[in-house]
């Protein structure tokens, strides 16, 4: 599978923020006017035309591709470097480019580019600035790039963690779905192609028996009929394990969604047999409680354990989030009806602040698997 790659515009936009919010920028283009005594009006308009050229430029940025995206870099250092001749403020274009470029490249390339962009400013602070203003704008610029860059990088890195937690969110929910037909498919078989073997065959020889033997073609539809409801009773069972989702199952699925949130998950079980029903309640109540946790809880941590004590079992879920998670609309409501149906009470403790801690609580007589 190949490696996913971030959007350019997703790393661009997490960098500088939204078009409008990376405009803060901007104004550093004019600063060095401010301290500059008597800065000349040529001064002033060059950086003024020069910002009205880059803006349009920069809204561009991300909805362009290739060799668009390229061409604006490149105008956009050319900018800057250009307006560092007239005035030091032309950095800021610079470093707008360093950015760009990193967004957009692959990481060697953009390196390069970044170090012949900021080679070229220091060539024209030099040019332009006695020697020791050109070292301290060309340091100064210098290590805001580096900055810069760095952060893309991470930024990209990033991205790219989480697209390939997302592939392989999908693979396994793939995989699951691919996993769990087959074993419909297989449970169908062999739960119906007997029966459906047996039922035709009766009905042939009650078809036979009915002119000749009619009692003995009554005993036999008699038998398709009791073979039939008993059938029917089985495919009533089978759909309700189909129905039913497994802890196991649903604390996998957690484990990837809480993942994929940078939500660490420990899970301590039990060897305990369930029935599937309750199970599936435990499973249901899982679901609601990670997604409460993703939701509303900030958490980074967040534990399951489930232990028998006694003639009771128990299962914890606790996130070290912020709190005050049983209020109304939350589904812990229903949480607790499902719950109740079986005997079970669900106790939350969510003081604001020091996170929540939810405990379920079933007897062991609602656990006992039938025969």
């Amino acid at each position: 599978m190949p490696k996913p790659t971030p959007a350019p515009e997703a790393v661009y936009d997490e960098l500088i923020g939204r078009p409008v919010l990376g405009l803060v920028y901007l104004p550093f283009v004019f600063l060095p006017l401010v301290f500059w005594p008597q800065a000349p009006a040529s001064a002033w308009w060059a950086s003024l035309a020069a910002a009205l050229v880059f803006v349009p430029g920069f809204f561009a940025f991300r909805r362009w591709r290739g060799r668009a995206q390229l061409a604006l870099v490149a105008t956009t250092a050319l900018l800057g470097l250009a307006l560092i001749t007239i005035q030091p403020g032309g950095n800021t274009f610079v470093i707008y480019a360093c950015a760009m470029a990193t967004a957009v490249l692959p990481a060697r390339i953009a390196l390069l580019a970044t170090v012949a962009m900021v080679a070229a400013m220091t060539l024209a602070f030099v040019q332009t600035l006695p020697a020791q203003m050109a070292l301290a704008y060309s340091l100064m610029a210098a290590v805001i790039c580096a900055l810069v860059v760095a952060g893309v990088l991470m930024t990209r890195a990033r991205q790219r963690r989480d697209a390939e937690l997302r592939l392989t969110q999908a693979e396994v929910a793939r995989l699951a779905a691919m996993a769990e037909r087959e074993r419909i498919g297989r449970d169908l078989h062999d739960l119906l192609g007997h029966t459906l073997s047996l039922v035709a065959l009766k009905s042939e020889l009650a078809g036979r028996l009915v002119e000749v033997d009619p009692a003995a073609a009554r005993v036999q539809i008699g038998e398709v009929e009791s073979v039939a409801r008993q059938a029917l009773a089985q495919v009533r069972e089978a759909v309700v394990g189909i129905r039913a989702t497994g802890l196991e199952a649903e604390l996998a699925a957690a484990r990837l969604a809480l993942l994929s949130a940078d939500v660490h998950l420990d899970q301590r079980l039990a060897p305990v047999a369930l029935d599937p029903a309750v199970e599936s309640a435990l499973a249901m109540a899982l679901r609601e409680a990670v997604t409460n946790v993703l939701r509303h809880a900030e958490a980074r941590r967040v534990e399951v354990e489930l232990v028998a004590e006694g003639d009771q079992l128990r299962l914890h879920i606790i996130d070290d989030g912020r709190g005050g998670a049983d209020v109304p609309g939350n589904g812990l409501a229903g949480m607790r009806e499902r719950l109740a149906s079986f005997g079970g009470a669900l106790d939350v403790d969510s003081p604001r602040g020091a996170g929540t801690r939810l405990q379920i609580t079933l007897p062991r007589r609602a656990l006992a698997v039938g025969p």
